[in-house]
């Protein structure tokens, strides 16, 4: 998959794809569908996803609590895997904010990126002050020269799929709901950091991850899939997994420590992406380490027998 950054100077081979518009944070359900609406409007021209980062609500209100599912190269790294040929990862900043629904449609759809067909949601809003709407994009279509299919908002069991619905799951321990959603395990993707070496004193050595930006599940204890996605461990592997701010020594800044199963190597520095699976517990503080050490090895037998039965 390309991705491409500018819609200024764009090479003749990068224009002329079907495109989804939009955030597409989780690449949920509904993402996907949006996709494959792109995919069969114009089945001979590259499938393509036009998004922007950062997200605009970062570039907006920059101080509000972390919300995002999943960061720019997890994205990357999912749509990838849907078969998208070219990402249009347009930077976020004041100049694209302060262009009218119009502009956008002429200086980045037609002009810039020279685009076959966009599809957009039903909700979908665009240009400076979010006041253009999906039925504008049509008209700017027909006048400019481009294709424009609205899709449906998809719904589950009677709800909207939706981030904020994934976000809600995750925020009250349901990743299976969230996974219903997602059309895949959340994950969190990331590089292993250094940590204080505490799991490996007590014999459960953790991959430590920063979970900084990004969306905190309830924290407490899950099962979890885990991928190793380069480095000389390359591969997947189950494991359990903490998320939270390690109460039992006085931490603050919350992370996810993961335990992989059967695992013996330095990851420090690989790239992890970690699926959660089921959540088994919240975080707890103990009186001693013994306590500690004898829930870590129920967590880990909970967590093969959910994971083995997958």
């Amino acid at each position: 998959m390309q991705i491409i950054r500018d819609f200024q100077f764009i090479d003749p081979e990068d224009r002329g794809a079907s495109v989804a518009i939009g955030n597409f944070d989780g690449v949920h359900v509904g993402h996907r569908s949006v996709i494959e609406l792109a995919r069969n409007a114009a089945p001979e021209a590259p499938l393509g996803v036009l998004t922007f980062e950062p997200h605009p609500r970062e570039f907006f209100a920059p101080n509000t609590p972390p919300f995002r599912l999943m960061r720019g190269n997890a994205r990357a790294h999912r749509l990838q895997k849907l078969g998208v040929e070219k990402l249009y990862e347009l930077p976020f900043n004041a100049a694209l904010a302060g262009l009218t629904p119009e502009a956008f449609a002429r200086s980045v759809i037609c002009d810039g990126l020279g685009l076959a067909h966009v599809v957009v949601g039903a909700d979908f809003c665009f240009g400076k002050g979010r006041s253009g709407t999906a039925q504008d994009m049509v008209r700017f279509g027909e006048e400019m020269g481009f294709g424009v299919t609205i899709a449906p908002l998809m719904e589950r069991s009677e709800n909207v799929v939706s981030s904020t619905a994934i976000r809600t799951a995750l925020t009250e321990g349901r990743p299976r709901d969230a996974a219903a959603m997602l059309g895949h395990w959340h994950r969190i993707e990331g590089e292993v950091v250094g940590g204080e070496q505490r799991g490996r004193e007590l014999g459960f050595p953790t991959a430590n991850m920063s979970i900084e930006g990004l969306h905190p599940p309830k924290f407490g204890v899950y099962a979890v899939l885990v991928d190793v996605l380069d480095g000389p461990h390359q591969g997947s592997y189950h494991g359990a997994a903490s998320i939270g701010t390690r109460p039992m020594f006085g931490g603050e800044v919350p992370n996810i420590e993961t335990f992989l199963f059967d695992f013996s190597g330095d990851l420090y520095g690989a790239t992890l992406s970690v699926g959660l699976v089921e959540y088994l517990r919240p975080e707890l503080k103990f009186d001693g380490l013994d306590g500690l050490i004898m829930q870590m090895d129920a967590d880990c037998a909970q967590a093969r027998d959910l994971l083995a039965a997958l």
